[in-house]
């Protein structure tokens, strides 16, 4: 199975701004989660096996740590048109068979996908308080067929540490998952069709 791996992203960098709508209509932004102390931001798919393999156990880490200070928001950017398993609609459909409790958001233009700088499905920005970036790693080391739980080690650490103030460590293991399904013609620079 084709894989991509996480671009390397810079440790400190900001979060970008981004508004957005769920499948109800709702529209989101990053100001919308300003009080937490921390705030997950994870380019998922309804189609990856990678996502398809941890999504249960994202929606659990995201609900055990909703009390702790942990916000999470979900973005959709794989092209609707070629795949219409990503449709706004088949979002919302996903977001409430699999229990997410945090909003699943469509990124139709791919202008946020961009401007975060994400790769693949899964791909995990972890952000402080000041929405500097502290992690930008894999969820686990699960992947579909190695025959590995899905733990959520990875992820949970640096939750962990960003939730009481201490820097996440800098030794982080790319994550790794099926390529944004850029539009034609809107790849990033960093897109290779090997993947």
């Amino acid at each position: 199975m084709p894989k991509t791996e996480s671009n390397p992203i810079t440790l400190g960098t900001s979060a970008p701004d981004f508004i957005l709508p769920d499948a109800d209509g709702n529209l989101f932004t990053l100001a919308e989660f300003k009080d937490s102390p921390a705030l997950l931001v994870a380019f998922i798919s309804n189609r990856c096996p990678f996502v398809a393999l941890i999504r249960e156990a994202l929606a659990q880490f995201a609900r055990d740590r909703a009390g702790q200070g942990l916000a999470v928001v979900a973005i959709n950017s794989n092209d609707a048109e070629a795949h219409p398993e990503e449709t706004l609609e088949r979002i919302g459909i996903e977001a409430k068979t699999y229990g997410y409790g945090f909003p699943y958001l469509k990124d139709s233009s791919q202008r946020v996908a961009k401007a975060y700088g994400a790769a693949c499905t899964p791909d995990f920005f972890l952000y402080d308080r000041d929405r500097k970036l502290a992690y930008h790693g894999q969820f686990d080391d699960a992947r579909p067929g190695n025959g590995k739980d899905v733990t959520g080690t990875d992820l949970r650490a640096a939750v962990e540490a960003v939730l009481k103030g201490e820097v996440v460590g800098a030794d982080q293991v790319p994550s790794i998952g099926c390529n944004i399904k850029w539009t034609a013609g809107n790849e990033p620079s960093w897109f290779s069709t090997a993947a």
